[in-house]
C-alpha cells in the first residue's frame, strides 16, 4: 500500500456524488468510488471535512463498467444499478433535510443511457486537443471521444479531434435530436483561428459555427459573431418545439426533460392563470398554455426571454406572456391557480419563498436539479402550511450522480 493511504469500504453514495466511508479519524467522502467497493485512498482534511480520491480499487462493485467515460461521469455503473442510487439521494434529502415523510414515486429513467447529451463544452489542452476538467481539480483530462453525447456532437467532436486546436481555449456544442444537426461555439482570442475550424466543421455537416472572445464573466458573455451557417436550431421537448442555441441554456437531455415537462403540466392542473418563475425560454410555460387561460413566464435573462417570445408567437401560444426580471417580480402577478418553480441549483431565494407563502397559491409544482436545496425549500413550504403530495425523481444525466426532482405541493 502506498504511503499515506488507507483502506476504506464504501457504504453508499451521498450528496455531491461522494462515496461515504468511515475511518478512525471520522467519516470520509471519497471521489471515484461506488457502493460496496473496497478501495485505498489518501484522505485530507479541508474545512473540517475528510475527503479523498481513490488510489486503487481492491474490490470493485460488480456493476462497475470499464468503458471510457468523461471525467464528470462519476457513477460508472450499469444503468439499472444507477437508478436506485439516485432514488436514494432524493429519499435521503427528503428525510434528512426536509424532515418529511412522503412516498417517492419510481424514478423516471432516461430514454437513452448513452448518447443523450445535446450540449457539451470542452477545454483545449496544451497539446491542442480536446479535454475536460477533472472533478475537484484544475487538471485537464485529454479526450478522444465522449460516450455521453448525441451523434451530431460526436461527429463534430471527431472533426475537432482530428485537428490541432492551438490558440483556441474552448469549444462548445449544441445539437438538436429533432433536426439531427449541431451548432458549434469556438472561443479564442483571434477570430481567424476559429474561422479555420469553422470551415472544417461546416464542410463536415455542422449547421453553424459561432465565435466568441474569452470573457471573465463567462462563456459567450462578451463579443460573439456568427462565422458560418445557422445560429439557432429547433428541439422537441415533449411535443413543444423550442429554439436552442449554443450560447443559451436549454436542458441537455430533451427526451427526459420532455417527459418531465409533460408530467409537470399534468400536476399543475388547469385554471385561469399560472405563474412560471425561473422560466428560462419558457418551454414549461408553453406546456402550461394548453390548460390555463394565461401563463405569465418570469425570467431574468433577456436572451432567454427573446427566444421564448419568438417560440410562443411561432406556435400560436398567445396566452403566454413573458416578463423580464428577477423571480421576485412574480409578486405582481398573483393571484394565480398554480405556481411552477424551476430554479437554478441554489434553489429558491428567501424572498421568493416568502412571496409564495404570502400569496398562497393552491398548487405549487417544484422542479429541481438539486435534491438538497429542493428538500430545504419544500421543508420550508411544508412548515408554512403546504402538503407535499407528489415526488418523482427524473434521470437527466446517466452515469453521473445528478438527479432531477419533480414535486407537487398543495394547500
Amino acid at each position: 500500500m502506498k504511503p499515506g493511504t488507507v483502506v476504506l469500504e464504501i457504504e453508499q453514495i451521498v450528496a455531491g456524488g461522494y462515496g461515504l466511508a468511515r475511518a478512525p479519524e471520522g467519516t470520509v467522502l471519497v471521489r471515484g468510488a461506488l457502493p460496496g467497493e473496497l478501495v485505498t485512498a489518501r484522505p485530507t482534511r479541508s474545512a473540517g471535512v475528510l475527503r479523498a480520491h481513490v488510489v486503487e480499487i481492491l474490490r470493485p462493485n460488480p456493476a462497475r463498467v470499464d468503458f471510457a467515460l468523461p471525467p464528470g461521469a462519476d457513477l460508472p455503473m450499469k444503468y439499472e444499478a444507477q437508478l436506485p442510487v439516485k432514488e436514494g439521494l432524493v429519499r435521503a434529502a427528503l428525510s434528512r433535510i426536509a424532515k418529511l415523510d412522503c412516498e417517492v414515486e419510481p424514478i423516471h429513467p432516461s430514454p437513452r443511457e448513452l448518447g443523450y447529451r445535446t450540449a457539451a463544452q470542452y477545454v483545449v489542452t496544451s497539446e491542442g486537443t480536446l479535454g475536460a476538467r477533472a472533478r475537484d481539480s484544475d487538471r485537464i483530462v485529454p479526450l478522444t471521444e465522449d460516450a455521453l453525447v448525441a451523434d451530431p456532437i460526436a461527429r463534430a467532436f471527431s472533426v475537432c479531434a482530428a485537428r490541432s486546436l492551438h490558440g483556441i481555449s474552448e469549444i462548445a456544442f449544441r445539437a438538436s435530436l429533432r433536426e439531427e444537426r449541431v451548432l458549434v461555439g469556438v472561443v479564442s482570442e483571434r477570430v481567424q483561428l476559429a474561422e479555420r475550424v469553422a470551415l472544417a466543421l461546416t464542410d463536415s455537416g455542422a449547421a453553424g459555427v459561432v465565435w466568441a472572445a474569452p470573457d471573465a464573466r463567462g462563456r459567450f458573455r462578451g463579443r460573439v459573431r456568427v462565422l458560418a451557417g445557422a445560429d439557432r436550431l429547433r428541439e422537441d421537448f415533449g411535443g413543444v418545439p423550442a429554439t436552442v442555441a449554443v450560447q443559451s441554456f436549454a436542458q441537455v437531455n430533451p427526451l427526459a426533460a420532455g417527459a418531465m415537462y409533460l408530467e409537470a403540466a399534468e400536476l399543475a392542473g388547469a385554471g385561469r392563470r399560472a405563474l412560471d418563475l425561473y422560466a428560462g425560454s419558457g418551454v414549461l410555460g408553453l406546456h402550461l398554455a394548453r390548460a390555463f387561460e394565461e401563463v405569465v413566464a418570469v425570467e431574468i435573462s433577456p436572451d432567454a426571454v427573446r427566444l421564448g417570445e419568438a417560440d410562443a408567437r411561432r406556435i400560436g401560444a398567445g396566452n403566454v406572456v413573458f416578463r423580464r426580471g428577477d423571480a421576485r417580480i412574480g409578486a405582481r402577478h398573483f393571484p394565480v391557480d398554480a405556481v411552477v418553480l424551476d430554479p437554478p441549483r441554489a434553489g429558491l431565494a428567501a424572498e421568493v419563498l416568502a412571496l409564495v407563502v404570502e400569496h398562497a397559491p393552491p398548487r405549487i409544482v417544484y422542479a429541481s436539479c438539486d435534491p438538497s436545496t429542493w428538500a430545504r425549500d419544500v421543508g420550508y413550504l411544508a412548515r408554512a402550511g403546504y402538503r407535499l403530495r407528489f415526488v418523482r425523481p427524473y434521470d437527466f444525466y446517466p452515469f453521473t450522480h445528478h438527479v432531477e426532482v419533480l414535486s407537487l405541493l398543495e394547500r
